[in-house]
């Protein structure tokens, strides 16, 4: 996408997405948890009629609730283009956008039935099937409409949206329809029709309250962002090029670690949940600890390489200057990484109020940043910004955790020793880069060999340091092994 739409097109792209998000939020996210918990429950108590009950009233809930934003984005999408976003060019995007949202409504509904049920090998695929239609839709459509202009280029990426959410609707509603006919629960439900909306409601409602109030301030931020880069002196083309940049090309190379570490965020909440319940609080404390090095080792190594080839990535990628960016935000992996896992620790405790006013806390100092310095400082700001909101936001996180167990924070195995290996084996893969890899193989071929140094010199170093052992190293890559279906459905889990 980003070859084909180039910055300024995905700086269009990525403002629309918010309502996307926010959309996703009203319709579905609330009654996506809700159901899988629901589904879950009933399972468990053997109201097989009530699980069906459940799905079938929140289908049809979030449905129409889709279906009402449906209505309601495309007729106002003219307002929200010229007086919300400031740019015409987001009008079209929108209104075909909005064709989405009952099918991502109904689709989301039946994924959290099958998670309920433990059988995530159905959202699993249904996730890496989405991303091929939406790749393929692109491929096709893209030599039609990029060629038209920015507009038709963000048409372009949207109709794939809206593709990827139809498919997914017809592939989960056929699965459950199989899934149906095999099991054949003949049992009819104890709950009425009643008893169900109203249960419903009252798990779907708070938790759609505070999804929704997290997708308005990232809305706001995503909006605030080229509007006050434009008072710190760049054109609008400029400004929205640069909010392309960093949020659609740095951000997802930043974020791209981190797909194993929610997955330990997700597995951590059960367990931290069923030692609580026990009140094995020493489990807990050994959980915690271990997930928060791992985190932080992981967000050392990933800083190291986005700090010494960040150029080298951005160009071998994007082929787009992002390489400043990517030094900048590679400063904040540590505190992005270890805040995962806080947030899975914190969920398994039950403290899900406590992370939304965290949420809340993060958002307003992103946003104050934003609105008070980005105009005087430009982008660096808003980076800064993050990284404060981000220690802000640990801090806390830590305060919290130690009012339920004696959790000791070793910063020298958690950020020193790590930032020392980091450093070393960054300026040693620079060094090689420059004097053989690079020079010898090209581009990308060369960065493919000095990431490999570095990723190794720095996996011996936390060991030589005593980070971690070398016992650890080898009990987590044979966990891996044994465990490789489990990644895959902690994967779809949290994707759902």
């Amino acid at each position: 996408m980003s070859n084909l739409m180039g910055a300024e097109g995905m700086g269009l792209y990525q403002l629309i997405m918010p309502v996307y998000a926010l959309a996703w939020s009203i319709s579905c996210a609330g009654f996506n948890t809700t159901v899988s918990k629901l589904t879950a429950q009933e399972r468990a108590k053997g109201e097989y009629g009530n699980m069906g009950r459940v799905l079938k009233q929140s289908v049809v809930i979030t449905t129409l609730l889709g279906a009402g934003l449906t209505v309601a984005l495309y007729l106002g999408a003219d307002l929200l283009a010229v007086h919300f976003f400031n740019d015409p060019r987001t009008y079209m995007p929108l209104k075909i956008l909005a064709l989405a949202f009952p099918f991502m409504a109904a689709g989301t509904c039946m994924r959290g039935y099958f998670i309920g049920l433990q059988e995530t090998k159905i959202p699993a695929a249904n996730q890496v099937l989405e991303q091929v239609v939406r790749m393929v839709v692109i491929y096709f459509v893209a030599a039609r409409f990029v060629p038209r202009g920015l507009t038709y280029a963000a048409v372009a990426a949207v109709i794939a949206i809206v593709a990827e959410e139809i498919f997914s609707f017809f592939f989960v509603f056929i699965s459950y329809r199989v899934h149906k006919n095999k099991r054949r629960f003949f049992k009819r439900p104890v709950l009425s029709s009643g008893q169900a909306f109203v249960l419903i409601m009252s798990m779907a409602l708070p938790l759609t309250g505070n999804r929704v109030t997290g997708s308005l301030l990232s809305a706001w931020e995503n909006v605030l962002i080229p509007s006050r880069l434009q008072l710190y002196g760049l054109s609008a083309t400029d400004a929205i090029s640069e909010f392309g940049r960093i949020t659609g090309m740095a951000m997802p190379l930043i974020f791209f670690p981190t797909a194993v570490l929610t997955a330990l965020s997700v597995t951590l909440v059960p367990a931290v949940s069923e030692a609580a319940a026990a009140n094995r609080l020493d489990r807990i404390t050994n959980a915690t600890s271990k997930a928060m090095l791992f985190a932080s080792i992981t967000g050392m190594g990933a800083a190291a390489l986005f700090f010494f080839f960040g150029h080298e990535l951005g160009m071998a990628i994007y082929n787009q200057p992002i390489g400043f960016m990517l030094q900048l935000l590679g400063i904040m992996c540590p505190f992005i990484y270890m805040q995962i896992i806080l947030s899975g620790v914190l969920n398994g405790l039950g403290c899900q109020m406590f992370i939304f006013r965290n949420s809340i806390i993060s958002s307003a100092i992103s946003i104050a940043f934003i609105y008070l310095l980005v105009p005087v400082y430009g982008l660096n700001a808003y980076i800064f910004g993050g990284l404060v909101s981000l220690t802000v936001v640990i801090a806390l996180g830590l305060y919290k955790v130690r009012q339920f167990i004696v959790l000791e924070t070793p910063f020298l195995d958690w950020l020193v020793k790590p930032l020392i290996v980091a450093a070393v084996a960054g300026l040693l893969a620079r060094f090689l880069a420059n004097w053989l890899f690079i020079d010898a193989l090209g581009l990308r071929v060369g960065l493919v060999f000095a990431i490999a140094v570095l990723g190794l010199v720095y996996l011996w170093g936390v060991v030589i340091t005593g980070c971690i052992s070398k016992d650890e190293v080898m009990r987590l890559f044979a966990r891996k092994a044994r465990r490789g279906d489990a990644g895959v459905d902690a994967s779809a889990v949290e994707k759902v």
